[in-house]
């Protein structure tokens, strides 16, 4: 859909927000060379709040979530976690220096992230790969850092696994690997960006069964996804992005229901 066409559509309405967001995103800008993902997105998440990101492929969903925590730099902008500005843009051809890099490694540990392809070390075990943070980042002793990556597996329903290699594992133990070693950092939000996709249905049910209890515990998530059945049930906000912006955002059954806009009906009868 051509950029013009998103401008012209209204900002859904969103009951006022009284207490102080946990996550704060501000008009953000991101470019890869002159190609422009973002242009202008901003966002507000309350604690405790999952909000679902659905939109077509190159919408911008994938990389918004990684700039909020530097994963990639955005250009223009700010981040705000916990009332506190972490992050703001710079050009293009901006190299970070040492202090930089020390805040964006900090920033992950607050903001956990759990990637569409896992990322987890095939040389390490399921139990070396989800202590690795907690010892090597955090610098915690040798027990406590095990005891802290053993309470996340047991969370996710894999401890049994803890000796294993990670080839041994099937995709969605993979993914529930991945998930208890971004808990084992204790962050305050948790960014899941496709963490289903890979997978088949059976697999699939194993993460969203994990996700829900998260939901339930109260952990703060964004989670991209293409699933619109997950994102309607276990959300408290929808947000579609389209063309690099938020073109609408309300409850699971506003969006999903009422089909509000004419982007989104679009994309929901595509999916139908």
């Amino acid at each position: 859909m051509a950029g013009n066409e998103i401008r012209t559509e209204p900002s859904l309405p969103f009951p006022p927000q009284r207490e102080r967001p946990m996550l704060v995103a501000e008009g953000l800008h991101k470019s890869f060379g002159r190609r422009q993902v973002l242009r202008g997105v901003s966002l507000e998440v309350l604690s405790g709040q999952v909000i679902s990101i659905i939109g077509p492929n190159g919408s911008g969903k994938s990389t918004f979530l990684r700039c909020l925590n530097l994963l990639e730099q955005y250009q223009q902008g700010r981040v705000f976690l916990d009332g506190q500005e972490v992050s703001s843009g710079k050009p293009q051809n901006h190299h970070p220096g040492r202090a930089e890099r020390a805040a964006a490694r900090r920033l992950r540990c607050r903001m956990g992230m759990v990637f569409q392809h896992f990322n987890l070390f095939p040389h390490m075990t399921v139990m070396q790969n989800v202590s690795a943070g907690p010892l090597h980042v955090l610098k915690m002793p040798p027990r406590e850092a095990a005891a802290v990556a053993e309470a996340a597996l047991r969370k996710v329903g894999l401890w049994e696994k803890h000796p294993c290699d990670p080839a041994t594992l099937s995709g969605g133990q993979k993914q529930r690997a991945a998930i208890a070693r971004a808990l084992a950092m204790n962050p305050e939000i948790l960014l899941l960006d496709e963490a289903t996709s890979a997978l088949d249905p059976v697999m699939t049910k194993e993460v969203f069964r994990v996700v829900r209890q998260l939901a339930a515990e109260g952990m703060t998530m964004l989670l991209v996804t293409h699933d619109l059945d997950f994102a309607r049930a276990i959300s408290d906000r929808v947000v579609f992005m389209d063309a690099g912006l938020i073109a609408a955002q309300g409850e699971p059954d506003y969006i999903f229901g009422q089909r509000p806009t004419e982007s989104i009906r679009q994309f929901l009868s595509a999916a139908d």
